[in-house]
Parts: C-alpha cells; sequence; structure tokens
C-alpha cells in the first residue's frame, strides 16, 4: 500500500505543468519585476497597469514558446527604452524607435572619403585628420573600443595648434562608460560636477534616492581649451549619451546635429522561470540643469543632412562645425 502511495505521489508530480513553461508565470514575472524596478514610467507617462490589461489577454495555457516570446517583447516596446531586451536562444528584442523617429543624419561613406581621405590617421579608435582652416577633426565610432591615455595625448597634441576640434560621435550606439571619463577628462581643469544619480529605492515607481552627484577630475595639467565642437545624431546612444551630458557642461563645447538617442538608465539583468533573460533601466541620470537624459540630449545648434547635400558628396553637419569654428 505504501508502495501505491508512493507511486501515486510521483506520478502526479510528472504530471504537473512545470511552472517554468507555464505562459502565465513568465509573464507575471517580468510585468512584476518590471513594475517594482523600472526607472521612467512617470517621465513617459506609461500606465504600467493597463499594459498589463492589455498583454494579459493574450496570454494563454496553450500558446507556443514562439508566441509567448512576441507577447512578452511586444509589452517591453511599451517601455520606449532601447535599453530593454528579451534575450533568448533564438531571438534577441529590441527596441529600434529611438533613431527611426528622425532622420540619419550620418552617411560614413561621405565622411571616409571626403573628410578623412585622404591623410587620416587611426589613433586607436580614433580615427582623425586636418580639415581646411587648420581645424582638427576626430571620429569615434564606438565607446565599445577603449582610449588609453597616449590615444588622447597624442590627438590633443597633434591639435594643439588648431582654430579648434570637432568630436564627431554620430552614430556611436555606445559602450563602455569608463572611456567616457578618460576623454572628458582632458578637456577640464578643475574638478566639475557632470550629473547626478538617482536608483531604486522601494518598488513604488517614484521611489528614488536622492540625486547623487557624478563629478570628474582632470586627468592632465594641461587641458584643451580651443573651442570643441561635438557632432551627434539620434543614433548617438547609451555611453554616447553620457559622453554628451558630460562634455556638454564644459564652456568651450558647442554640441552640434540632432537630439541624441538617450539611453539614460544603466541596464539591470533579470531572468523568467524558463531561463530566458531580459534588462531594462533601473537608474536615471540628470544633468547639473536638470535634464533627464533618458530621452535624449537637445543639440545647441540643430542641423540635418540635407539629401542634396549628401547627393554632391557634402555633410553639412561636419560644414556647420567648420563655419563655427572658423
Amino acid at each position: 500500500m505504501a508502495l501505491l502511495l508512493t507511486l501515486s505521489s510521483c506520478e502526479r508530480w510528472l504530471m504537473e505543468k512545470d511552472p517554468a513553461n507555464d505562459p502565465l508565470t513568465n509573464f507575471e514575472s517580468m510585468w512584476t519585476t518590471i513594475d517594482r524596478k523600472y526607472t521612467f514610467f512617470e517621465l513617459k507617462n506609461i500606465d504600467w497597469d493597463a499594459v498589463y490589461t492589455t498583454y494579459r489577454a493574450r496570454i494563454s495555457d496553450d500558446m507556443t514558446t514562439r508566441e509567448l516570446y512576441e507577447v512578452l517583447a511586444d509589452m517591453l516596446f511599451e517601455l520606449r527604452d532601447g535599453h530593454v531586451n528579451l534575450i533568448t536562444a533564438f531571438d534577441i528584442s529590441r527596441n529600434w524607435r529611438w533613431y527611426l523617429d528622425g532622420p540619419q543624419n550620418f552617411n560614413y561613406t561621405i565622411v571616409e572619403r571626403y573628410y578623412l581621405e585622404p591623410h587620416y590617421e587611426i589613433t586607436g579608435p580614433l580615427y582623425n585628420t586636418w580639415l581646411p582652416d587648420t581645424i582638427g577633426y576626430v571620429y569615434y565610432g564606438s565607446f565599445s573600443r577603449g582610449v588609453s591615455d597616449f590615444h588622447i595625448d597624442y590627438v590633443i597634441a597633434k591639435y594643439s595648434k588648431a582654430k579648434g576640434l570637432i568630436i564627431d560621435v554620430r552614430n556611436n550606439g555606445g559602450g563602455n562608460t569608463a572611456n567616457v571619463s578618460q576623454i572628458v577628462s582632458r578637456f577640464i581643469s578643475d574638478r566639475t560636477l557632470m550629473v547626478r544619480e538617482q536608483y531604486k529605492t522601494g518598488p513604488g515607481h517614484n521611489d528614488f534616492t536622492e540625486p547623487f552627484d557624478r563629478y570628474l577630475e582632470p586627468n592632465s595639467d594641461s587641458a584643451y581649451t580651443k573651442p570643441v565642437v561635438v557632432l551627434t545624431n539620434r543614433s548617438s546612444y547609451s555611453a554616447t549619451n553620457d559622453f554628451v551630458a558630460h562634455i556638454r557642461n564644459i564652456p568651450n563645447v558647442t554640441l552640434v546635429g540632432d537630439t541624441t538617442g538617450g539611453g539614460g538608465g544603466y541596464p539591470y539583468y533579470a531572468e523568467l522561470p524558463n531561463g530566458w533573460r531580459y534588462r531594462f533601466s533601473s537608474t536615471a541620470t540628470i544633468t547639473p540643469d536638470g535634464l533627464n537624459i533618458e530621452t535624449g540630449i537637445p543639440p545647441d545648434v540643430r542641423v540635418n543632412m540635407l539629401p542634396l547635400d549628401e547627393i554632391n558628396k557634402r555633410d553639412n553637419i561636419i560644414e556647420a562645425a567648420i563655419n563655427l569654428l572658423k
């Protein structure tokens, strides 16, 4: 009899649904975690309870794995955040709207063939050259590529006698924020307040720490004090957005181009019961003048690339920067 009871119990255990494969369990887990830890509900005017109602209606016990993925990915898309992804073995969801809602404002072929060529140097990740009227130009394509003291020292020394320097971070999707400090610290002479950060402290949508001041120390006795123009577009995202937030505090810097793509929160990683991973923003970054950088940083001088200029092999954002420095 005892053996029969044991076998019966094992049989029920084997026949019960694995919670890891239960669509509703996975849905509830993701919605609840984001509800307690996501940063920008109020900034973006997102009604997360309404999102629950909409997407809960799409959950069913007999849905396929792919159907569950699509529901969860669509729900994440409601956050309108490029730092949000659902990561599975067969696909990774991503929010692309931040750069598709504006013009591209960048054509690397034109930059390479008609501005960098024929005599540019590749100093680590920094592509640099002289432009007309003794103006220096530096293109940095990814903050994932490390910048050393030597790279910065070399470029600053090379253009020390220039009228000014153009730093182009268009289409730079971000990377390592350590490279932000590495570069910006060479353009300041004194300890400078760069940004303020806030962190979630509780489950409420507005449960935050008080803003925490982030200062940056100079990394040299001789900062670059000539005029600097930083070129941005909607694909200047994440760590690049952070770079722009930092360098805009320096008086000799002017931002030219389009509003950056945003991405002002550090990603938080979580895992669903079924093993899928996802990430979302869990901090907020605010400039000293009160701008939350999540939705992008506007330029000082707005310039869009014009189709006719592209046909004529001309980057009018670079040209605008040259005119400012002349």
